[in-house]
């Protein structure tokens, strides 16, 4: 069964790959996210570490998630809409154009609680795909915030 907005809520272990092909540069990136209940809305914030070939840093960044209806709202940490998906389905798809640059995410949430994220970016500026997979902290699990068995 697809995840509710509510079983997003808490806190999750993040690994993301990403595969430069214009860059020709492989990255990763492993830290935490989470989600937090503010009315209506779950903010979502992660953190953790970026590593770019060589280099490495911290990295954050925050979005707002809420449902419209039968649609999953995505906005960025400012408000501004980012992407929408349908609810309950289990591998949805969603768009975001960022002139001249297309963002393509499809969702798999088939091995529910752990979850996947991938995203294409094309066009004349970038040229790359970025796999997050998330899996529930072992404090969230701990804490009896699985949500899967409900």
């Amino acid at each position: 069964m697809p995840p509710r907005l509510g079983d997003f809520e808490g806190d999750w272990q993040l690994d993301r790959s990403i595969d430069d092909r214009r860059g020709g540069t492989d990255g990763r990136f492993t830290g935490h996210a989470r989600f937090v209940p503010e009315g209506a809305v779950l903010v979502y914030h992660e953190t953790g570490c970026l590593q770019m070939g060589e280099s490495a840093f911290e990295a954050e960044q925050s979005h707002l998630w809420r449902t419209d209806g039968i649609r999953f709202k995505v906005c960025f940490g400012d408000g501004r809409p980012f992407h929408d998906f349908e609810a309950g389905i289990q591998t949805p798809v969603a768009r975001h154009h960022c002139s001249p640059d297309l963002y393509v995410v499809r969702y798999d949430f088939t091995a529910w609680p752990n979850w996947v994220a991938e995203w294409t970016v094309t066009g004349p500026r970038k040229d790359y795909v970025m796999v997050s997979r998330y899996t529930r902290s072992r404090n969230a699990l701990a804490a009896g915030k699985d949500r899967s068995a409900a």
